[in-house]
């Protein structure tokens, strides 16, 4: 078979929605061809932690790990932050108010890591893969964005090797929602796209997320972008249970950010309880997951502490039957420009467990698209309260009925990982012959 050196930052041990891609490449990829290598981090700073993961790691596969520093410990040493306490997503969600010392770090980070928090890594991972590559031949190789970090020593392996190099971005680049959040000099923001702008000219074959991304990445000089989803592997959903659930649930799976506060569904939410005391005892608001502290004041503003559960951070396979016990699954758009194009990766898995899916963000967004063709649910805008609530109580109705837990009649195949992935493979074959 073929050889392609995968590098990617998030790998088991990493939990989360972000290890998925890279992880499901390297499962499926043998089915089409061509063999996986994985470069990764030998100590990282992940986000959270989910040792189900190891299960999908094919046997005999060779993974290589290379040490890295990163900044974490004395950003929570200089903040005052606990040992133990999620930082990764700093830019999305915060358990307190920010200060003047996290903005200094925030100064720090944006201007002193570039491309990201693992930048040390770049050079030792450069020096370490050309010395294997000397010995190891591959055909391709992949890298996987953000962290940027990995697309900048694909970068550096591509111009030293000549090796076909497809650079897949999860996330944007400069386009990405958190980039603006950056407290960037003016030389920092220029490094920031130069160093994109050679990924354009250097990379063999560029993917991304989302069909809107892709013409985005087109219009700041990218060639001939390909989007492909994050999808959904149906191995992991053999097992889950189609439980009779006695609560309407509605549930969030994943960070809510400051810019993702759904103010105007809770208050929706508080209005239905106040109108019918038996919504008052079935109804559960299930939010696993990072919240901000902005998503926690608003809960409590409107009252509603009682009917919500904050379990934190789940194993993947207790979330993915977290969504299959819910009644609806409430999916948030981040507030900002680039939403149109984001696709949360839990949109695929909420497809698979075929519960009805209510979407806040644009009505014109990729995902108010595939929920429009797979009849899954309804996007709306989320200051659109009346229709918030005519959609709840909808589906409160389906739930007194007995007929909310009966699967939706919906075709998803074409997002299922062994479909993607064949794409994925079609895609080294070119860049490859």
């Amino acid at each position: 078979m073929k050889k392609v050196l995968i590098i990617s930052y998030y790998w088991p041990p990493c939990g989360g929605i972000g290890v998925l891609r890279c992880l499901k490449l390297a499962k499926y990829l043998r089915n089409f061809g061509w063999e996986p290598i994985v470069y990764t981090a030998e100590n990282p700073h992940y986000p959270t932690y989910d040792n189900t993961n190891f299960k999908d790691i094919p046997v005999g596969m060779t993974i290589l790990k290379q040490r890295i520093w990163e900044p974490y410990r004395l950003y929570k040493l200089f903040t005052g932050k606990a040992k133990d306490e999620n930082v990764n997503n700093v830019f999305y969600a915060n358990s307190d108010k920010a200060g003047v010392i996290h903005d200094l770090s925030v100064r720090i980070r944006s201007n002193f890591f570039i491309p990201d928090a693992r930048s040390m890594w770049i050079k030792p991972s450069v020096k370490f893969l050309l010395k294997y590559l000397r010995d190891h031949k591959v055909d391709a190789i992949f890298s996987d964005g953000p962290p940027h970090t990995n697309t900048r020593i694909a970068n550096l392996l591509k111009k030293e090797t000549g090796i076909p190099w497809l650079a897949d971005f999860q996330d944007p680049w400069t386009q990405v929602d958190y980039y603006s959040l950056l407290k960037l000099t003016a030389r920092s923001d220029a490094k920031h796209k130069r160093l994109e702008q050679e990924v354009f000219s250097y990379a063999d074959k560029i993917t991304i997320a989302s069909p809107t991304w892709a013409s985005e990445l087109e219009d700041i000089g990218a060639q001939s972008v390909s989007w492909y989803p994050y999808g959904y592997d149906p191995d992991d959903f053999l097992s889950l249970k189609d439980n009779v659930a006695n609560k309407f649930i509605i549930s969030h799976l994943g960070i809510i950010g400051f810019d993702r506060n759904p103010h105007i569904f809770l208050e929706a939410i508080s209005e239905l309880l106040e109108s019918d005391n038996q919504f008052r005892k079935d109804l559960c608001i299930n939010l696993p997951g990072q919240i901000d502290i902005s998503v926690k004041e608003s809960i409590e503003k409107n009252k509603l502490n009682e009917y919500v559960v904050l379990p934190g951070n789940l194993d993947r396979e207790i979330a993915l039957q977290s969504m299959k016990d819910s009644s609806v699954l409430l999916l948030l758009l981040n507030k900002q420009p680039n939403a149109k194009g984001r696709i949360p990766g839990k949109i695929y898995e909420y497809l698979a467990v075929k519960r009805s899916i209510l979407c806040l963000g644009p009505d014109d967004s990729d995902c108010a698209q595939i929920l429009e063709d797979t009849e899954s649910g309804v996007s709306v805008k989320y200051d659109e309260k009346q229709k918030i609530k005519s959609y709840i109580s909808n589906q409160y109705a389906s739930f007194k009925k007995g007929t909310i837990i009966s699967n939706l009649d919906t075709d998803i195949e074409a997002f299922s990982h062994q479909n993607i992935i064949e794409d994925v493979a079609t895609i080294l074959n070119k860049i490859t012959n």
